[in-house]
């Protein structure tokens, strides 16, 4: 591979992992202006009306001023995400379980492990089954230097989640790290997105399409069909709107329904 490419690859990944800090420092401000209403509300009760005007015009400010200050990373997740629980463990750790998703672009399953990412595969199946991610975009297309699907947020613009983070699992699936700094995530992989922090992924995940070079950072819980994996490079192929390398799939991506079985 030449040196312009690798450069290339390696800006791609920065750039990736430069975007999910983004997105979570974008989330973590909206619960803090959510944080800063409620409190206003509070005041209203004991200090009238206009305290709540003088609150609401500096909370109109600070969610102006939230694309432009999403541009720093974030350092870790919010407090009030850490303190959520997880799904109580209900699944079968010795089994297998299939993801499957009815999509506006054809169905996409994938198979998943427990034993090898139990907490992983245990969300997931919580939030299938609740119907937390019917009705979700795939927000997210990658097509230069790194080649991913991104999905799983119920706002479907990168920063929404469940409310707890998951820990890292099965990390050393792909092998160690390079020379570079990452392994290769094959075609058909499922992971975990994450802020670029440890255990801090939550329900979103991408799917891998085409060979892809990252960290060992995102946890790899599932492996596509061959059926789902071209669904998805179709979805590639078609590109981002507005050509870019990074943004909404020009094939937009709706999941209509999703559930995990037992396999």
């Amino acid at each position: 591979m030449s040196s312009s490419e690798q450069r290339r690859r390696q800006l791609a990944r920065e750039k990736f992992e430069r975007q999910q800090k983004r997105r979570e420092e974008a989330r973590r401000r909206t619960k803090r202006i959510t944080a800063i209403v409620a409190a206003s509300v509070a005041v209203i009760a004991v200090v009238g009306v206009s305290a709540f005007v003088v609150a609401g015009k500096d909370d109109d400010k600070d969610a102006k001023s939230d694309t432009a200050s999403s541009q720093s990373p974030a350092p870790e997740p919010s407090e009030s995400e850490s303190k959520a629980p997880l799904p109580p463990m209900k699944i079968d750790k010795k089994a297998s379980y299939t993801m499957s998703l009815t999509t506006s672009q054809g169905d996409i399953g994938f198979s998943m492990e427990a034993a090898k990412t139990p907490q992983t595969v245990n969300s997931f199946k919580a939030l299938a089954d609740k119907g937390y991610f019917d009705g979700t975009k795939c927000h997210r297309l990658t097509t230069q230097g790194i080649f991913v699907l991104q999905c799983g947020d119920p706002k479907g613009d990168g920063t929404g989640g469940p409310g707890y983070t998951i820990p890292d699992e099965n990390l050393d699936a792909l092998g160690k790290a390079g020379g570079d700094g990452s392994v290769v995530y094959p075609p058909g992989t499922v992971a975990m997105a994450n802020t670029g922090q440890p255990d801090s992924g939550g329900s979103q995940f991408f799917l891998v399409y085409k060979e892809t070079k990252l960290p060992p950072t995102y946890t790899p819980f599932g492996t596509m069909d061959d059926a789902s994996l071209k669904a998805v490079q179709k979805v590639g192929e078609a590109g981002v709107e507005g050509g870019a390398g990074d943004g909404a799939p020009k094939k937009a991506v709706t999941v209509e329904k999703a559930t995990v079985e037992k396999s």
